[in-house]
């Protein structure tokens, strides 16, 4: 035989018996994605929920498609985690300079596993794996493919400029460098709360699974800059053997690096671990944590993801950018869920792991909780779960707050009455029986939303006319949290200016409490109680027709809010008569009738108001404060929320409209692939018409678009 082919099959048996260790498998077709850097990818990731803390929780943001940057995983204000090569003297910092390009093998709740060449002929499988809320790891398993030895130095490092990194020292024995930042409890949207506990002092450790061959801190330094450190340069290239080995002090950059040779057909596996920690922890706490990361099996934690996907819908999408998306959006949900903590015997969730704000940590609030409908496909029970947190936390009287959690219920008092959340509660449940069929939860779901519905009946209809008012806290508890064209009708755009949702009969409340009848009903009628599902049903028939009668404009032909006094369209003078995506959403309700839904929908198909690019928004375009432009969060003139174009969308449903429907999810698709296309997260909400945004990112209830491919594609 030729020595050449010989050699070259050699070489080709090494390299096949060499991928059967210690690379990551993923035990199920379905869940292969293959994500370039232009794919709409989600790419943050989170811990698992029980290996998941409430303080000093780490999730981190992936960057793997920027082209002048390394792959960066970032965590708020904790810094850019990356790797850097040195292959044969050759410094790659950038993916540019990739022989190949990285691609998102398969991507979970806590970790991406990734491939691509740095150098040509040098293959990486990269797995990033937030192993749990102190420690992240970066498992690299590298081949050589090529007839060429190559010599590698690998620099981990930790980028946090101009900020408070500062090196405690090199530690031999834990493999790595302990070091320390600072994180400030200021948000962009909201602060977090400087009494609850909340760390302000980091300790962190670096580290690698074998002892580093050297180490070093770098001040005035970004990662680009770093390549300097790594191959000093004047008018030739010297071969850099170490770094600074700095000890102590300020710093912009922490690295280790460790080096290898590999002969062609070889494979070395390697791994770092970034942990971070409360440094009024223990210091034993987090070399722990680092350790059991070090040394963990991660095929195991793949399995149990791949495991946990086996429930979901299997839909056959002719488009793998749905695909992408509707994984994605299991990932944003199942990444929120933390355990159970404090006054919350359940598991709960928080909007957002990376970033974190105030108002969207610790609590959850009953909208937010439609993101069950997703979640409820993936992990039914703690589904439940999260809904029992507003089951055990209900007030005798029937109360559901708004807000629920660790901290017990959140009311919010004001002029002497609690403030509730917008109710959407027995939808919820109903949604998740359909799916669990877990007959005690139904059943404790139902008891639980009579309670709720005589609470809202007693306080919420002051004039006991059968519609209903939002209590004196409006602008939270009907969502808006902020400037509202009808709840702020004498305000001026001024947010939390004066709020009068308290003196009209609320066209959205009393269409929420009317779907929560209807669905009462379709509950007791599965539990077997024949006599309330009567009761129900009649209460739903009775405010229906209150909503046709008093709420139904036959000149406009669409629903409005109507003043409490008089039940007209006009309040203090002014008109109420402003076509607010809550008109169309008396669909989702089933409250119109067929003719009165064809003129809806004729209305919601007029690109002029309604039918905009990427969706429907809160507001017709051709009112006057109608805007396009999402520049902050709780924008309710016109920014899309996607919640609410997904009960549109089940309204269509409801009334046989398919093809519309469709045309709607078709639309809510083309606003998230294109946010995901260019920054890879979710958003709050989404402009009507452009493509530039600025809110809260990486939102809860952004996975509702799982269940809008359910609905439209599934069988």
């Amino acid at each position: 035989m030729n020595k050449k082919i010989k050699k070259l099959l050699i070489l080709l048996l090494t390299i096949m018996v060499y991928n059967l260790v210690g690379q990551v498998k993923i035990k199920d077709d379905y869940l292969i994605i293959q994500a370039k850097g232009s794919d709409p990818l989600f790419t943050t990731y989170a811990a698992s929920m029980e290996r998941s803390r409430f303080f000093a929780d780490k999730a981190y943001f992936m960057d793997y498609f920027s082209p002048d940057k390394p792959i960066t995983y970032s965590s708020q204000y904790a810094g850019e985690l990356a790797l850097v090569w040195k292959i044969n003297n050759m410094v790659i910092s950038k993916k540019e300079n990739f022989a190949k390009q990285p691609v998102v093998i398969a991507s979970f709740p806590d970790m991406a596993i990734l491939e691509y060449e740095p150098f040509e002929g040098l293959q990486v499988q990269e797995t990033f794996f937030v192993y749990s809320s102190g420690a992240v790891i970066i498992d690299l398993h590298i081949q050589n493919l090529s007839h060429e030895e190559f010599d590698i130095f690998l620099y981990p490092l930790l980028h946090l400029p101009e900020d408070s990194l500062e090196i405690v020292n090199y530690d031999p024995q834990n493999k790595g460098y302990i070091f320390t930042h600072h994180e400030s409890t200021i948000r962009l949207h909201s602060n977090l709360y400087k009494s609850r506990g909340y760390p302000t002092h980091f300790r962190n450790l670096l580290a690698c699974n074998e002892i580093p061959d050297s180490y070093g801190g770098y001040q005035g330094c970004s990662i680009q800059d770093f390549y300097f450190s790594a191959k000093r340069f004047s008018k030739v290239h010297a071969f850099v053997k170490e770094l600074n080995e700095k000890e102590n002090g300020a710093v912009e950059i922490v690295a280790l690096q460790k080096n290898y040779k590999l002969k062609p057909g070889q494979i070395r596996t390697v791994r770092f671990v970034r942990g971070a920690q409360d440094a009024r922890k223990p210091l034993s706490e987090l070399t722990a944590d680092v350790k059991s990361a070090l040394t963990t099996n991660i095929q195991k934690y793949v399995d149990e993801n791949v495991q946990m996907f086996k429930s979901i819908p299997r839909i056959k999408f002719k488009n793998p950018k749905e695909k992408t998306v509707y994984l994605g959006a299991f990932n944003l949900v199942r990444q929120c869920m933390l355990p159970p903590r404090d006054k919350a015997q359940y598991n709960y969730y928080v909007f957002s792991r990376n970033p974190v704000w105030g108002w969207g940590h610790g609590h959850q609030v009953m909208h937010e909780s439609l993101s069950m409908l997703t979640y409820v496909y993936l992990d039914a029970k703690s589904a439940q779960e999260s809904q029992r947190i507003y089951m055990e936390q209900q007030y005798e009287d029937g109360l559901i707050g708004y807000r629920h959690g660790p901290r017990g219920p959140q009311v919010y008092p004001h002029e002497g009455k609690a403030t509730t959340s917008a109710p959407f509660f027995s939808w919820t449940n109903w949604e998740i029986y359909k799916v669990s069929k877990d007959k005690q939860f139904l059943k404790d779901a139902y008891d639980s939303g009579v309670k709720y519905i005589h609470y809202l009946e007693k306080e919420r209809d002051q004039d006991s006319d059968g519609m209903f008012e939002w209590g004196p806290y409006g602008i939270i508890e009907n969502v808006r949290d902020g400037w509202n064209v009808v709840f702020q009708l004498f305000s001026e755009g001024e947010d939390e200016g004066r709020d009068i949702s308290d003196e009209l009969d609320a066209l959205d409340l009393t269409t929420q409490v009317a779907n929560e009848m209807y669905y009462l009903k379709v509950m007791a009628e599965e539990l077997g109680h024949k006599q309330d599902a009567k009761h129900w049903e009649e209460k739903f028939e009775e405010i229906k027709a209150l909503i046709n009668k008093f709420m139904w404009d036959k000149q406009d032909k669409f629903y409005y809010h109507v003043a409490m006094k008089d039940n007209s369209f006009l309040f203090e003078g002014e008109s109420l008569k402003r076509k607010e995506i809550i008109g169309l959403l008396t669909l989702w309700a089933r409250v119109p009738g067929k003719e009165q839904a064809r003129e809806l929908i004729k209305q919601m198909k007029n690109e002029n108001t309604f039918w905009r690019k990427y969706g429907v928004p809160t507001l017709a375009a051709d009112d006057p404060h109608y805007t396009a432009f999402v520049d902050g969060c709780c924008r309710w003139n016109g920014p899309i929320w996607l919640l609410w174009d997904y009960m549109l969308l089940n309204g269509l449903q409801n009334y046989g409209y398919e093809k519309e429907a469709k045309q709607l999810a078709d639309k809510m698709m083309l606003a998230v692939i294109t946010q995901l296309e260019r920054n890879h997260r979710f958003w709050e909400s989404f402009s009507p018409d452009y493509p530039v945004q600025e809110c809260p990112s990486n939102y809860i209830w952004d996975s509702i678009m799982a269940k809008v491919l359910i609905d439209v594609y599934g069988e």
